[in-house]
C-alpha cells in the first residue's frame, strides 16, 4: 500500500510540540511549587496565629498573680481561687508552647525561639514556686481574714459595753481597782485592733504583732475573768453590781470567739509570713514574667517576618505561571496558523485526486468488474490501491456465489425430495400410531373392568369371610351352651336319683309307721279284751282302746296310700333318670356335631381369607396393568403428537428447503449483472 507524505509537516508539528511541552511541564511544576508554597505558608501562618495567641495570654496573666495573690493573702477566699485558676491557665498555654497542642495540631515552639522560650521558663518556674507558697498558707490566711472581721466587728461592741461598765462603777462609786481595770481593758481592745489591723494588712512586723496579739488576748481574758470572779494576784475585786455583771457577761460571750481563734492564729503566722514574703517576690517575678513574655511574643513575630521569602517565591512562580501560559498560547496560535495554510493546500490536492478517483470507479456502480482504478502519489493512492484489492476479492466473491448458489439449487431439490418422502411416512406412521392408540385403549378398558370386577369379588370374599366368622362364633357358642344344658342335665339326673333315694327311705319309714300300726292294732284289741273282761270298771278304756285302734286302721290305710305314691314316684324317678341320660347322650351327639360344624366352618373361613388375598392379588394386578396401559396410551398419545408435529415440520422443511432453492436462483439473478474479466 502506498505511505501519505507528511514528513515536512509532521517535522514543523514535533517541533513546536517538543517546545509546548516543555512549556507546559514548566507550568506544572511552577504550579506545584506555588501550590505547596501556599500550603506551607497557609500552615505556618495558622501556627503562628497560634502562637501569638498563646504568648498574648501569658502576658496577660502574668499580671493577674500579683492582683490575686494581695487578694488572697488579705483573707479573701476568692482570691485564692482566681490564683490557682490563673496559675493553671498560664500552666495550659506554657504546656501549648513548650510542648505543643495535639488536640489543635499546633507542634512545639521552634528552635528559633528557644533562647527566649528558657527565659520564661526560667521566670515562670521561680514565679510558681512563690504561687504555690501563697496557696500553702490559704488555711491560715482565710482564718486570719475572718478573725480580722470579726474582731473589727465585736470590739466595737466591747468598747461600748466597757464604757458603760465605767459610768456604772463611777456612779456606784467602786473601788478604783475595779474602775482601773475597766479602763485598762479599754486600752487593750485599742491594741488588740492595732495587732490585728498589721497582722491583716502583712506589715513587717507581723512577727511582734502577733506575739502582742497574742499577750493582749490573754491578759483581756484574764482581767475580764476576774472583774466577773475576782484576781487577788492583779488585786482586782469581785463586781458585785448586777448591771455591771450583765454587760461582762455579754463581754465574755462576743470576746469568745476572738479567743478561742488565738492559737490558730499564733501558731499560722511563720506561714503566713512566708506567704507575705511570697507576694512579695511575686511583684518582680511578675514584672520579669511579663518583659520575657513580650520578648517571646516579639521572637515568635521575628519568626513570621522571616517567612517573608515564601511570600516573594509565591509572587514569582505566580509570574512564571503566567508566562508560561503566555507563551504556550502563542506558541499553538503560531503553529496554528502555519498548519492551517498547508492544510488549505493539501485539501485542494486532495479534493482533484478524489474526483479523478470517483470517475475511475463510476462504471464500477452498474456491476463492470474490470475496471481497476489508477494509483497515484497523492492521498488517495492508498485508497486507490485499497479499491483495487477489493474489486479482486469482489470478483472472487461473485464467482464464489455464481458456484455455490448452483450447488445449492441442486443439494435443495435432492433435500426437499428427501423431505417429502418422510413427510409420508410420517403420516403412514401417524395413522399406525393412532390404530394402537386405539387398541391399547380398548384394552386399557378391558383390564379396568376387570380391575372393577375383581374389587367387587374381593370385597364379596372379605363379607363371606366375615360370615364363616359369625357363624364359627356361633357354633362356638352353641357348643358352649350344649355343655352347660349337658352339665344342668346331669345336675338333675343326680337331684332325680338322690329324690328316688329319699323315696326309699320314704318307703322304709312307711313300712316301719305300718307295723307300729299293726302292732298298736294289736294291743288295742288286747285292751278291748281286757276292758271286757273289766266289766264296768273297764268301759272307759274300752272306748279308748276302740279310738287307738280305728286310729292304727286310719295310719295303715294311709300308709298304704302313701307306699303306692312312693311307689309311683320312684317309678316315675326312675323314667326320668333314664329320660335324662338319653338327653345327656343326644346333648353330647349335638355338641359333637356343632364341633364339626365348627370345623368346617374355619376351613370355610380360612378358605374365604384365601380366596380373598387370591381376589386382591387379582386386584392389584388388574390396576397395575391398567396404569401401565393408561401410561402406555399416553405415551402413545404423546408419540402421536411428535409424529404429527414431525409430518407438520417435515412438510415445513420441504416448502422451506424449496424457498431456499428459490433463494438460491434469486442469488443467481442478482449476481448475474456483474460484469466478470472472464466473460467480458
Amino acid at each position: 500500500m502506498k505511505k501519505l507524505n507528511f514528513a515536512g509537516f509532521s517535522h514543523r508539528s514535533k517541533g513546536n510540540a517538543k517546545v509546548i511541552g516543555l512549556l507546559v511541564a514548566v507550568l506544572v511544576l511552577s504550579v506545584l511549587l506555588l501550590l505547596g508554597n501556599f500550603i506551607y505558608l497557609n500552615i505556618v501562618t495558622g501556627y503562628d496565629s497560634q502562637y501569638a495567641a498563646h504568648t498574648g495570654e501569658l502576658r496577660v496573666l502574668s499580671q493577674g498573680f500579683t492582683r490575686n495573690a494581695n487578694e488572697a493573702m488579705s483573707g479573701n477566699e476568692w482570691g485564692f481561687g482566681d490564683l490557682e485558676r490563673t496559675r493553671e491557665n498560664f500552666a495550659l498555654h506554657w504546656s501549648a508552647l513548650h510542648q505543643g497542642d495535639e488536640p489543635n495540631d499546633l507542634p512545639p515552639a521552634p528552635e528559633a525561639v528557644q533562647e527566649a522560650m528558657s527565659k520564661v521558663e526560667q521566670t515562670w518556674g521561680s514565679l510558681e514556686q512563690h504561687v504555690k507558697t501563697v496557696l500553702a498558707s490559704e488555711k491560715i490566711a482565710t482564718l486570719l481574714g475572718r478573725v480580722g472581721s470579726d474582731v473589727m466587728e465585736s470590739l466595737p461592741h466591747l468598747q461600748v459595753d466597757y464604757e458603760e461598765v465605767v459610768e456604772i462603777l463611777l456612779t456606784n462609786r467602786a473601788p478604783l481597782a475595779q474602775v482601773s481595770a475597766a479602763q485598762q481593758q479599754l486600752l487593750l481592745i485599742e491594741r488588740i485592733l492595732t495587732s490585728v489591723s498589721r497582722l491583716m494588712a502583712g506589715e513587717a512586723d507581723s512577727a511582734q504583732a502577733s506575739d502582742r496579739f497574742a499577750r493582749d488576748t490573754l491578759l483581756f481574758s484574764r482581767i475580764l475573768r476576774g472583774m466577773l470572779d475576782g484576781d487577788s494576784a492583779l488585786e482586782i475585786p469581785r463586781i458585785t453590781d448586777t448591771e455591771a455583771r450583765e454587760h461582762l457577761q455579754r463581754i465574755v460571750d462576743e470576746f469568745q470567739t476572738i479567743s478561742d481563734s488565738v492559737e490558730q492564729v499564733i501558731s499560722g503566722v511563720p506561714e503566713l509570713i512566708q506567704g507575705r514574703e511570697a507576694v512579695d517576690n511575686l511583684y518582680g517575678d511578675s514584672q520579669k514574667l511579663l518583659d520575657d513574655t513580650t520578648e517571646l511574643s516579639s521572637a515568635f513575630a521575628a519568626l513570621a517576618e522571616t517567612r517573608q521569602i515564601h511570600t516573594w517565591a509565591g509572587a514569582g512562580l505566580s509570574a512564571l505561571i503566567i508566562l508560561s501560559l503566555v507563551l504556550i498560547g502563542y506558541v499553538s496560535l503560531r503553529t496554528s496558523r502555519k498548519n492551517l495554510d498547508e492544510i488549505k493546500a493539501r485539501d485542494k490536492r486532495n479534493q482533484t485526486a478524489i474526483w479523478r478517483l470517483l470517475e475511475e470507479m463510476e462504471p464500477l456502480s452498474e456491476g463492470d468488474l474490470t475496471v481497476m482504478t489508477t494509483v497515484t502519489e497523492d492521498f488517495t493512492g492508498t485508497i486507490a490501491d485499497s479499491i483495487n484489492q477489493s474489486i479482486d476479492q469482489l470478483r472472487g466473491v461473485v464467482a464464489a456465489i455464481n458456484q455455490i448458489s448452483l450447488e445449492v439449487a441442486s443439494a435443495a431439490q435432492e433435500t426437499q425430495a428427501t423431505a417429502d418422502n418422510l413427510a409420508e411416512a410420517s403420516d403412514h406412521q401417524a395413522q399406525e400410531i393412532a390404530g394402537v392408540s386405539a387398541a391399547i385403549n380398548q384394552m386399557t378398558q378391558s383390564i379396568n373392568q376387570v380391575s372393577t370386577n375383581a374389587s367387587e369379588s374381593a370385597a364379596v370374599a372379605e363379607r363371606s369371610v366375615a360370615i364363616a366368622s359369625r357363624g364359627s362364633e356361633v357354633v362356638q357358642s352353641t357348643i358352649t351352651g350344649m355343655g352347660n344344658i349337658r352339665e344342668q342335665i346331669q345336675d338333675t339326673s343326680k337331684r332325680l336319683k338322690r329324690l328316688g333315694e329319699s323315696s326309699q327311705e320314704i318307703g322304709d319309714i312307711i313300712s316301719l309307721i305300718d307295723d307300729i300300726a299293726d302292732q298298736t292294732n294289736i294291743l288295742a284289741l288286747n285292751a278291748a279284751i281286757q276292758a271286757a273282761m273289766a266289766g264296768e270298771a273297764g268301759r272307759g278304756f274300752a272306748v279308748v282302746a276302740d279310738e287307738v285302734q280305728r286310729l292304727a286302721e286310719r295310719s295303715q290305710a294311709a300308709t298304704k296310700q302313701i307306699e303306692g305314691l312312693v311307689h309311683t314316684i320312684q317309678t316315675d324317678t326312675h323314667e326320668a333318670v333314664i329320660s335324662m341320660e338319653q338327653t345327656t347322650t343326644e346333648v353330647v351327639q349335638g355338641a359333637n356335631l356343632a364341633q364339626n360344624a365348627g370345623v368346617a366352618l374355619k376351613e370355610i373361613e380360612q378358605v374365604s381369607q384365601n380366596l380373598a388375598a387370591l381376589i386382591e392379588d387379582i386386584y392389584s394386578a388388574a390396576r397395575q396393568q391398567a396404569s401401565s396401559a393408561t401410561h402406555i396410551s399416553s405415551t402413545m398419545r404423546v408419540i402421536q403428537d411428535i409424529t404429527s408435529q414431525t409430518s407438520t415440520g417435515t412438510a415445513t422443511t420441504a416448502q422451506s428447503i424449496g424457498g431456499l432453492a428459490e433463494m438460491a436462483a434469486e442469488m443467481r439473478r442478482s449476481v448475474s449483472g456483474f460484469k466478470l474479466p472472464a466473460s467480458a
